[in-house]
């Protein structure tokens, strides 16, 4: 198919590999595999030594590690456009978090040869990569300041308008996103018990309305002011 060519892939505007010339995205094409991804099926797991990087071009995996305590805790979820394994086939480490599809994904995986020997090259491919490596530690240090800052409860609401500006709503409302009542725990970093009974008072409060697994924000305006300790 023309359209996986990653000379033709929308998806690549979205990361570091926009700043490879045509050539070398031939080459990362040719040397390229896609993949499908069943929903709970990992894609990596935290220790693992990776040979190449992910490209997200359908799907949404949570990346998390693992505490001494055996709970997870997701400090990313990685959406169309993303490229996973980056961190760990530059340091030439194992990976520092597991890789795991809360929806069918669709992946192409870029073997490191591809990736090295452009960022050898192309100093524009390299300083995209740092752009999005800097982005990354952002990211975490974000996460590390919420985390010590912010209630459980800001935490959650948060959440929910994160999912909702990110990855959107269906016809019904509902957020696209459905992540199970422990992903949404291992999100914010308490226990499922405490997730659960805070979802069932903002139902109450009419902040939000479930059904089943589902979640729809049913008032963003005071999940906001929630969120920001209001």
């Amino acid at each position: 198919m023309e359209e996986s060519r990653c000379e033709n892939c929308i998806v690549r505007q979205f990361n570091s590999l926009r700043a490879m010339s045509k050539e070398e995205l031939k080459q990362v094409s040719d040397s390229k595999t896609t993949k499908s991804i069943k929903k709970g099926e990992p894609l990596f797991q935290e220790g693992d030594k990776l040979n190449g990087v992910y490209c997200v071009r359908n799907g949404v995996s949570k990346l998390s590690k693992l505490s001494p305590n055996g709970k997870d805790q997701i400090v990313k979820l990685a959406t169309k456009g993303e490229v996973m394994g980056q961190r760990s086939v530059i340091a030439e480490e194992s990976t520092n978090l597991s890789a795991i599809a809360v929806s069918d994904m669709e992946v192409c995986f870029i073997p490191k040869d591809s990736i090295n020997s452009t960022l050898h090259k192309n100093p524009n491919f390299t300083l995209e990569v740092l752009r999005h490596m800097a982005h990354d530690l952002k990211e975490a240090d974000d996460v590390i300041v919420n985390m010590s800052q912010k209630t459980v409860k800001q935490r959650i609401a948060e959440a929910f308008l994160y999912l909702k500006n990110n990855f959107g709503e269906d016809d019904e409302g509902f957020l696209k996103l459905t992540l199970s009542r422990e992903d949404i725990a291992n999100v914010v970093g308490t226990a499922t018990e405490s997730a659960i009974r805070i979802i069932s008072e903002f139902k109450k409060k009419g902040l939000i309305y479930t059904s089943g697994k589902r979640i729809r924000v049913a008032d963003a305006r005071k999940l906001q002011d929630m969120a920001e300790g209001f």
